[in-house]
């Protein structure tokens, strides 16, 4: 899987690309055709320091799933948005293997 991490008008530190990398591979464990993520890192309104918004972009053949989450820091938003996709892919695979 091919993870794009975006921030958004700041760099972000090698940590916590390594920390969004280490989460979005635990989502091939759910579902094994993940084309790509799309990871896009935002600050709330001026800079804000307790609005940290992750939105992830999961592209799988035929569809693109999303989540976007907020919390106070990018790892707890981060960890929130992938439980979410993760459900989202559970459903995906049993959609496929229903039909």
């Amino acid at each position: 899987m091919n993870v794009v991490i975006h921030p958004v008008h700041f760099d972000a530190s090698s940590q916590l690309m390594e920390f969004i990398n280490k989460k979005l591979a635990k989502l091939e464990t759910f579902f094994d055709r993940i084309v790509e993520a799309e990871v896009f890192l935002k600050l709330g309104p001026s800079q804000s320091i307790k609005d940290k918004t992750v939105e992830i972009k999961v592209h799988v053949p035929g569809k693109t799933l999303f989540v976007a989450k907020t919390a106070k820091s990018f790892e707890e938003s981060c960890d929130l948005a992938v439980r979410t996709v993760a459900g989202q892919l559970k459903k995906q695979k049993e959609k496929l293997k229903s039909a």
